[in-house]
């Protein structure tokens, strides 16, 4: 990975716009991505200490986006390696993580919770672990952070990107649900709009 393409981490506030929801705060870097969102302003962090206002308005274009293939990963966690394939006739929530990012583990009891409730009803969650820090690749740190948090739906170790790049992504924690067709419906960074994301996954399962 090129060091230079990483920039610091920001907080964020979040609006969602149309079939995005609301948020709080994330993670969020700047990754060359081709489809970054279509307006962003922050406030950047000062010696790790967030200014007094942070606001970011970000809209995603997930219009006609389909779930992407699995790239790059180098180790499955509480599964076998899975492709897109397998997942069909699900509805598929994934979910861009890395263990310390303090607003993906704020948001985690959230996601291990919506996949206790409704996998037995069809909701597959995969947490693709893309690290930031170097101590973040080492399978045995993602390990102890699954179960920590009581984590047991899948999680690929995506170390070289690729599936991030894949889906265009720029942020840590970042949510897609994806409809039974594979068809990405809904997209969330950042933490916040629970509600509105399980209301969404209820109507997903229908």
């Amino acid at each position: 990975m090129n060091k230079n393409l990483l920039r610091r981490r920001r907080f964020l506030t979040y609006v969602g716009l149309g079939t995005l929801g609301i948020g709080s705060a994330a993670c969020a870097t700047q990754f060359g991505s081709s489809s970054s969102p279509q307006q962003i302003t922050s406030t950047a962090l000062t010696d790790n200490k967030p200014k007094s206002e942070v606001t970011t308005v970000a809209v995603n274009n997930t219009s006609g986006q389909k779930l992407q293939e699995f790239q790059g990963i180098s180790q499955w966690l509480n599964s076998n390696p899975l492709s897109i394939q397998d997942l069909k006739g699900n509805i598929v929530m994934i979910q861009f993580w890395t263990f310390s990012c303090i607003n993906c583990q704020r948001t985690l009891p959230h996601v291990t919770g919506w996949y206790d409730r409704y996998a037995a009803k069809g909701l597959k969650v995969i947490g693709v672990h893309t690290p930031e820090f170097a101590f973040e690749r080492d399978a045995n740190n993602i390990k102890d952070a699954i179960q920590k948090h009581g984590i047991h739906y899948p999680v690929p170790i995506d170390n070289e990107f690729k599936t991030w790049r894949a889906y265009g992504n720029e942020y840590w924690p970042h949510i897609y649900l994806a409809d039974r067709q594979g068809n990405i419906v809904y997209d969330h960074i950042g933490e916040g709009a629970y509600d509105l994301t399980e209301q969404t996954i209820k109507q997903l399962l229908g």
